[in-house]
């Protein structure tokens, strides 16, 4: 951990661990990644740029054993969205890194840059675009209270898409030229949906 970053303004990091895994058969947050379950991956990678871990998963899921803090959806049903407001509302800090269990090269030095720009700016949200010009909100990092105030909004206002809330915040956009300084390979937002995906990831790991 930076002691200097971390004593400006501490960092959550939140794994999002919830979904129903259809394509893939299995929870993924298990899936023995190169033998290590996915969920453990990340937080080995992604835990040292932050003071507290969380994983928002269903209540009944089996999860390595782990020093993190496992919490249930806030609201049951919402999918990713339900899970982002659950992350909003459990984090300790402030500043709250969210990322998807599916993402295994989640890049710590994009979030801990992305950290320092709302820590500098005092903007809400700091999330990536990908080469196709899509949002990565789960790979993001967010101003709490803020950021909480305007999911819930959008819920009420039965609005089910991740980002329909945007609007409603100050979003600095992080563009791929600023990616790739800590993701040279641009690997950072490839996301596992099937079994295929899986032994491209697992291939892809190994030529690193």
């Amino acid at each position: 951990m930076d002691a200097e970053r971390q004593a400006l303004e501490p960092l959550s990091l939140v794994i999002q661990a919830g979904g129903n895994s259809s394509r893939m058969g299995t929870p993924k947050s298990l899936l023995p990644f190169l033998g290590m379950p996915l969920l453990e991956r990340l937080y080995r990678n992604l835990s040292p740029i932050a003071a507290e871990v969380l994983v928002v998963c269903n209540a009944e899921a089996q999860l390595p054993d782990l020093p993190v803090r496992v919490v249930p959806d806030t609201i049951s049903g919402l999918g990713a969205l339900g899970g982002l407001f659950t992350a909003m509302t459990e984090a300790q800090y402030e500043l709250v890194a969210v990322v998807a269990c599916d993402l295994p090269f989640a890049n710590a030095g994009i979030l801990a840059a992305a950290a320092d720009l709302l820590r500098q700016t005092g903007l809400d949200a700091a999330v990536p675009k990908s080469a196709s010009e899509y949002f990565e909100p789960l790979h993001a990092v967010y101003r709490r209270d803020v950021c909480r105030a305007a999911i819930q909004k959008a819920i009420q206002e039965q609005k089910r898409r991740l980002i329909s809330w945007f609007p409603d915040v100050q979003v600095l956009e992080l563009d791929m030229e600023f990616c790739r300084e800590y993701d040279p390979r641009g690997l950072a937002f490839f996301n596992i949906n099937t079994p295929e995906d899986f032994t491209r990831a697992e291939a892809l790991a190994k030529e690193n």
